[in-house]
């Protein structure tokens, strides 16, 4: 679809703001929201013609929709890829990746500290249909080089990792997919295109979850692929007509609202999570933190050169530590602790909200992994999570201290 007659070089913060398609003929200054399930043909020839996708123009919401396109193009400017396909959610877009790209036979390389979500998808669902999965460390590039077979299609990341913020090294496992003739993706959620472009680094595919930063505000699912145009037409666009796993135009209308002030709120909250940081960091009751801007992140100068969209290296806005405890069920005891003492920050697993959210991960977004797999992302019982909103930093340490203050 035609867009917005933009010049070109427009930093981030205006494409988040003006990348969209073009305006209807009332001229609306906000996007329109097209709330339809379908669209009338000026006649059967065009009909026919606009079904069989030999002519641009929009027929039914679940093969295009307006508003979508809009979400879409903005997105993909501001990852600086040629297109993107917007999905119901983060995980329907990793379920749309796999559905295109992979077939009965093939192998994917895959961080083993990766959302408890992507594990099962890869090493429960896609095997039912024959495609096999290996699990590496995250930060071991040799790890990923032994792994990868003649029949390997894929290399699978995020960085930072759900929860322990592990980096990945993307340009050296872009290149080792391509030397392989396979292909890299990478889930950008924590970072978001305002802290970090891997497209930039070599990755074929940026994946979304858009319930998160993108939104900002915890009010809808979303998700999205952004990549080469080829890769949407060939591989995902017959799918999600087929399939149905698409954005409803609602929801699509929201995040593209929420990435207007993305930049913004990216900046904000990751400057509160590293001042949070920091204070934990020498907090007696804390063991450890695991925070990119922390100097003593074992990755902290590579998450400062690939997080730098924004014109500097930053941490991004969620952090994890540790308790201390003397078994695991002391641990999770003085979790639990800790986390229900809070009184501003909300108890959810849920992330990228301006609302500062707490969780325990090994019961909850990684609750269903078994103990093995836990154990081989590093997750124990005694870490907790903190997404960090735009409340005050003062506010927010004092929150937490309220629970760490009273453990033994």
């Amino acid at each position: 679809m035609n867009q917005n007659k933009l010049p070109e070089g427009l930093h981030l913060d205006t494409l988040a703001v003006r990348a969209a398609i073009e305006k209807s003929q009332y001229g609306e200054n906000s996007e329109a929201l097209y709330l339809t399930s379908s669209f009338v043909q000026p006649n059967a020839e065009t009909a026919a013609r606009r079904f069989a996708m030999e002519e641009d123009g929009y027929t039914y919401t679940r093969v295009g929709n307006p508003t979508v396109s809009s979400m879409e193009m903005r997105l993909a400017a501001l990852e600086g890829t040629e297109s993107a396909i917007a999905t119901a959610s983060g995980m329907s877009a990793i379920l749309l990746l796999g559905m295109g790209l992979l077939k009965n036979g093939d192998h994917v390389v895959c961080s083993q500290s990766v959302f408890g979500s992507t594990i099962r998808l890869f090493a429960g669902e896609f095997t039912k249909f024959g495609i096999n999965t290996t699990f590496v460390s995250q930060t071991d590039v040799d790890d990923w080089r032994a792994a990868i077979r003649p029949n390997t299609k894929l290399l699978f990341a995020e960085t930072p990792t759900n929860p322990l913020t592990d980096i990945c090294d993307i340009q050296a496992l872009a290149d080792l997919a391509h030397n392989a003739g396979a292909l890299l993706a990478v889930d950008n959620c924590f970072c978001s295109p305002a802290l970090q472009q891997p497209k930039r680094f070599g990755a074929d595919f940026i994946i979304h979850s858009g319930t998160k930063y993108l939104d900002g505000q915890g009010r809808v699912m979303a998700g999205a692929i952004c990549c080469d145009q080829r890769h949407v037409q060939e591989m995902f666009l017959p799918i999600t007509r087929t399939a149905g796993m698409v954005l409803s135009p609602f929801n699509a209308w929201v995040v593209l609202k929420g990435m207007e002030t993305l930049g913004i709120r990216m900046q904000a909250q990751s400057e509160r999570a590293l001042a949070l940081a920091k204070w934990l960091e020498s907090h007696p009751k804390v063991k450890r933190v695991y925070y990119p801007g922390l100097a003593s992140h074992p990755q902290h100068e590579l998450a400062m050169r690939q997080q730098s969209a924004s014109g500097q290296g930053v941490g991004a806005a969620v952090l994890s530590f540790d308790v201390f405890g003397e078994d695991a069920a002391g641990l999770r005891r003085n979790a639990f602790a800790a986390i229900d003492a809070v009184r501003v920050c909300s108890i959810t697993t849920n992330l990228g909200d301006t609302k500062t959210t707490i969780s325990h991960p090994a019961s909850t977004s990684h609750g269903r992994l078994t103990e093995l797999q836990r154990q081989a992302a590093g997750i124990g019982q005694g870490l907790i999570r903190v997404a960090v909103g735009l409340e005050h930093f003062e506010d927010l340490k004092t929150d937490l201290a309220l629970g760490l203050d009273t453990l033994p």
